[in-house]
């Protein structure tokens, strides 16, 4: 059986070819490599995908062997640290089972030149989604995804052409780009850019019945905003709030589309272990380390 294992902003999920489970962030600081016998047997797995925070100091997929530091440039940043992550990339590590390392993308990444003017694109799971959403729609899709953060990809010709990283542009129910405001009390040090960006979200900006609607048309602008580079691509959503908020994005954007709930990310990079383990040496633009011995 191959693994994939989603390090999600609330919660870290586990997907194989069976079955799937989740462990919260903080229930994670006590995962042991015996919790994927929930999926399979130990001796039964042949492969596994795992990601950890942004993946930014990879940039392409790599046995977990060779990764030093888990694959980030530094802990620091955007985002919430609790240890649940670092944990479980840790006892995968130690395991000795067979690991990949899966990158984000950043400047580093063999993206589309432009989107390099911001360091940081998008985490690894979304390459989990992308990949998982490309075998079923093809090789030309948009994929928004939505929850916490929210997070769009392109993919053209079966290539990652670049994302637009929750601290950009559209707002999730935690995170979002800082404004003015936000800015000015950075500057009177009434809190760090961190926690600016942890309380951006539209669960923290405007009233209760006025959340969905923006969650929705600010990915619906995202997905807008990346079909300049390819109007034909097909349009899918993923994340705990892609059911809740796709009917509005499907009337703002005037199409259907694909809907996938939270497992997307660990279900492809699942698929993504089962075909490096394969063989395969290009995951939608991203090279794989030509010994994976």
């Amino acid at each position: 059986m191959f693994i994939g294992i989603d390090h999600g902003t609330t919660a870290i999920r586990f997907a194989g070819d069976r079955g799937a489970f989740k462990l919260s962030r903080e229930e994670a600081t006590g995962f042991t490599i015996r919790d994927l016998e929930r999926l399979c047997p130990r001796q039964s797995i042949e492969g596994i995908a795992v990601c950890y925070s942004m993946g930014d100091a990879i940039s392409r997929i790599t046995p977990i062997s060779r990764v030093t530091d888990r694959g980030v440039v530094s802990r620091e940043g955007a985002g919430k640290h609790i240890g649940g992550g670092t944990r479980v990339f840790d006892e995968i590590w130690k395991s000795g089972l067979p690991a990949v390392v899966i990158p984000g993308l950043h400047r580093g990444s063999p993206t589309d030149s432009r989107f390099r003017v911001y360091s940081h694109q998008a985490s690894p799971e979304k390459v989990g989604i992308a990949y998982e959403v490309v075998h079923d729609l093809g090789g030309d899709v948009i994929v928004s995804d939505i929850s916490s953060n929210t997070v769009t990809l392109l993919v053209s010709a079966h290539r990652i052409v670049g994302a637009i990283d929750a601290c950009i542009f559209a707002p999730g129910i935690t995170h979002g780009a800082l404004d003015v405001d936000a800015i000015r009390r950075i500057d009177r040090g009434e809190l760090t850019a961190n926690e600016a960006f942890q309380r951006a979200g539209v669960t923290y900006t405007l009233p209760e019945g006025e959340r969905l609607p923006a969650l929705a048309l600010f990915a619906a602008m995202e997905v807008s905003a990346l079909r300049v580079l390819n109007p034909q691509a097909l349009v899918a959503l993923a994340g705990t709030m892609a059911l809740v908020v796709a009917p509005e994005i499907e009337r703002l954007l005037g199409e259907r589309m694909a809907v996938y709930d939270e497992w997307c990310a660990a279900r492809g990079l699942a698929r993504i272990a089962r075909d490096v383990f394969n063989g395969k040496r290009n995951i939608l633009g991203l090279g794989v380390d030509e010994d994976m011995v």
